[in-house]
């Protein structure tokens, strides 16, 4: 079976009319622990650091979205995720902070 690419980067916008058309999309926030906490959405977290000991914890057949404060880290992350068989890991284009700037201001920004 061919390996099929999905694109890398998946926009706010895009992300949000997925989920509120009911796809199931894994969200993966590879912030630490102290922003989750801050603010998140929702998503299974696994710092960026801890992320190669915890692949088990992934299914590679699922799409995911990955995203950090402002997509620096998880650019990283996908990167990693595609190196080692995840090619439906995208990066949310602008993290978790545009995600508050344009979709939902009552996601905290710090």
């Amino acid at each position: 079976m061919p390996r099929v690419e999905v694109d890398f980067h998946i926009s706010v916008y895009d992300l949000k009319r997925r989920t509120d058309q009911g796809e199931r999309i894994l969200l993966l926030d590879v912030r630490e622990p102290d922003e989750h906490a801050t603010a998140n959405l929702g998503g299974l977290l696994i710092p960026l650091q801890a992320l190669p000991g915890r692949l088990a914890e992934l299914d590679r057949a699922e799409e995911m979205v990955v995203y950090c404060h402002h997509g620096v880290r998880s650019v990283t992350a996908v990167n990693y995720l595609r190196a080692n068989g995840f090619h439906k890991a995208r990066n949310l284009s602008g993290g978790i902070d545009c995600w508050s700037l344009e979709i939902d201001s009552s996601v905290r920004r710090y």
